[in-house]
């Protein structure tokens, strides 16, 4: 979440960062502002009363060994109870409604993004040249199915649209790129962690997912108790509560993680034909990289998790762009956020593959995280980062329609033929 204390100092500059991102805040910061307020007046009074009620608390013995009359210092014993507990009552629920409305705002993003949404985004560079064929290339989804690497109607039987059955070599393809991105990763000294698929809802309310979006997860009732499970959508997720609630030391810092994962996305309505097969669907495999870090090592750990997203892209032998997303086109949590878009012949354009973003503290605060100073002791909110290392969803169906064949077969990539026991071409 937010600063509280950013919001009461710099409430103006607050609202314009929101706007840029296309939220419409200025209410619910002027109300967060009168509630901060409130809640610090009736702090401090508080405060006085209890400082007063142990101040007369203190006269009692003296006056009773004195055999002096108490009658009137318990009276006002009792008026300071009721002033003390009418403010508890107050302070609850003014801390409620305080803690709803953080909790309830987005991440400001950071001020060189241009404000707006997605057709404010801006490609920065451009890997490789794009794919030109001296034949009437196939799409991902006739190639798929002509292969035998995907069969789209028995998934659909099986689960409903949105799903599919990897089969065969496609099986086994999919399962080379994971092992192409985990072996990758830990090269460059990742950990690797198996997270729970069902995360709790502090998970979510941690990452801020929720609670805005919460209706946007599979979610799983327990029938014995009233606790509420849903499906990561993202290892993300599970991997920014790792630490919560935790203090780090400095020297524990940076904390790097991947994790593989099925994500499991509830989406609704139905999309075009440029989007059929695999690029969307309700469950896909990805790998994701985390960072926990020092505010001053932030910027450079977002650096890093960009080039990582891009070598991996780039290892593969793709054309792709890097594209700095606007204000308004970075997710709720997210202060910054670069996308790896990949050509996909058949779709005349780019997709996301990779999204690597920078949440500041913002997530910290949610979740309680810190670590410690070595100089000072003191405690300080981590950073937190994200990027997908990577989705196979769509860079299945572009690497069998950038790398087919006039005859139809597709050629295997250098990186992966050694987790295909060397195989060379689907044919």
């Amino acid at each position: 979440m937010i600063d509280i204390k950013l919001i009461r100092e710099t409430p103006d500059k607050i609202k314009k960062l929101l706007s840029n991102k296309g939220a419409d805040c200025a209410s619910d910061i002027d109300r967060i502002i009168a509630l901060d307020a409130v809640r610090r007046e009736i702090l401090a009074e508080s405060e006085s009363n209890k400082a007063e009620q142990n101040k007369v608390s203190k006269l009692i013995p003296q006056l009773k060994k004195e055999g002096g009359d108490t009658s009137e210092i318990f009276a006002q014993m009792n008026v300071l109870k009721a002033k003390i507990k009418e403010a508890e009552s107050t302070l609850r629920a003014t801390e409620y409604e305080l803690d709803e409305l953080m909790l309830g705002l987005p991440n400001t993003p950071d001020e060189d993004l241009a404000p707006g949404g997605k057709e404010n985004n801006e490609p920065i560079r451009y890997h490789g040249n794009p794919h030109t064929f001296d034949f009437e290339p196939k799409n991902h989804v006739d190639l798929c199915t002509d292969l035998k690497l995907i069969d789209y109607p028995r998934g659909v039987k099986l689960a409903g649209s949105g799903f599919w059955i990897y089969q065969g070599i496609g099986a086994r393809l999919e399962w080379a790129l994971l092992n192409y991105f985990l072996d990758t990763h830990l090269a460059d000294g990742y950990e690797l962690l198996l997270v729970p698929h069902i995360l709790e809802y502090q998970c979510g309310l941690t990452a801020g997912q929720f609670p805005k979006f919460a209706d946007e997860v599979y979610k799983i009732a327990n029938p014995t108790d009233d606790r509420v499970h849903y499906l990561l959508p993202t290892a993300e997720a599970a991997l920014v509560s790792v630490h919560r609630d935790e203090i780090l030391t400095e020297a524990d810092l940076p904390k790097k993680y991947i994790s593989y994962t099925p994500c499991f996305r509830r989406e609704a309505g139905t999309y075009g034909a440029d989007e059929r097969g695999m690029v969307r669907g309700h469950q896909f495999n990805k790998v994701e990289m985390v960072q926990y870090t020092t505010p001053e090592g932030s910027d450079a750990a977002f650096d890093e998790l960009v080039t990582k997203a891009e070598t991996l892209v780039s290892g593969l032998g793709f054309h792709f762009r890097t594209v700095k997303l606007a204000a308004g086109d970075c997710s709720a949590a997210m202060a910054r956020t670069y996308d790896i878009e990949i050509q996909i012949p058949s779709m005349n354009g780019y997709k996301e593959v990779s999204s690597v973003s920078n949440a500041r503290c913002y997530q910290a605060r949610r979740g309680a995280m810190r670590f410690r100073r070595a100089d000072t002791g003191k405690p300080e909110f981590m950073h937190t980062l994200n990027g997908s290392g990577l989705a196979t969803s769509r860079i299945l169906p572009a690497l069998v329609e950038q790398n087919q064949q006039k005859d139809g077969s597709v050629i295997v990539p250098e990186v992966l033929q050694k987790y295909l026991g060397g195989l060379e071409v689907i044919r």
